[in-house]
């Protein structure tokens, strides 16, 4: 796993940041960790879509969902921010499957309330018991203002998001099949400005999703080395700008003295 003294480094920089800090890097060959406030629940922010994705592939498994049938988006869809279709023309069709690519690699908001429509916020949730997950709970749909006023938010923890990635390695999120598919879109993120920032140009490719909002940011997901290595760090009531400084860096140290994956 990471080495004692990066290790020391990476505990030293979390413990000096402010807010509610949630972190587990794991060895997924040694099974070695280290880890800091890992069943701390936070405001899930987009993590959450990991989830969504997960239920929607479920449902394309089960034949309740056709990926290839095309869902409308109206001008009252759209919603501020993160993603593409809020940017397009008023009803345009788009694939089911798309929207769930775009929710992932773009982080699409429109996408993912479209989805949670489709789904069902009450599926989704079974989905999250499904999986075992203590603190990862769907409660509203996105930018629901006058519910987040009342503090209905989503939440995550680093540990489940860690078990999430886990599941995802071992072909144990819906089906093998499914599992490959979503670590595919995973890995086609675009938004790579906190753990893969200093792996890109190494050659290290990462299988991730972000989240943010107001002192909120996260980055969980998979970083591939000959032993791929689960990264999960969330956060809330933080520096944003010095959190996602610690991301790139514990990212950094954590690949420190690591084989990379071999060419496929």
């Amino acid at each position: 796993m990471v080495m004692t003294e990066e290790a020391e480094k990476i505990l030293e920089m979390v413990r000096a940041l402010p807010g509610e800090i949630g972190l587990v890097i794991r060895d997924t060959v040694t099974g070695e960790e280290i880890s800091w406030g890992k069943d701390t629940p936070v405001v899930a922010a987009s993590v959450i879509k990991i989830l969504v994705m997960a239920e929607a592939f479920r449902q394309k498994e089960e034949g309740i969902l056709d990926f290839e049938k095309e869902i409308t988006v109206r001008k009252e869809d759209k919603l501020p921010s993160c993603g593409a279709l809020t940017y397009l023309h008023d009803g345009i069709s788009v694939q089911i499957g798309d929207l769930v690519t775009l929710m992932i690699i773009l982080s699409d908001n429109t996408a993912t309330n479209l989805l949670i429509d489709l789904l069902g916020q009450d599926h989704i949730q079974t989905m999250c018991s499904t999986l075992g997950l203590s603190h990862t709970f769907l409660r509203r749909k996105l930018f629901m203002p006058e519910l987040s006023r009342k503090g209905i938010e989503n939440s995550i923890s680093a540990g489940d998001m860690a078990h999430v990635m886990a599941l995802l390695m071992e072909g144990k999120v819906v089906s093998r099949c499914a599992s490959e598919n979503m670590l595919e879109i995973l890995s086609n993120q675009r938004l790579n400005g906190k753990m893969p920032f200093y792996l890109h140009s190494r050659g290290i490719r990462c299988a991730h999703k972000t989240g943010e909002d107001d002192g909120i940011t996260h980055d969980v997901g998979i970083i591939y080395a000959a032993h791929p290595v689960i990264f999960c760090f969330v956060s809330q009531y933080t520096d944003v700008p010095a959190a996602e400084r610690v991301i790139q860096e514990a990212a950094r140290l954590c690949m420190n003295g690591r084989e990379l994956e071999e060419a496929k």
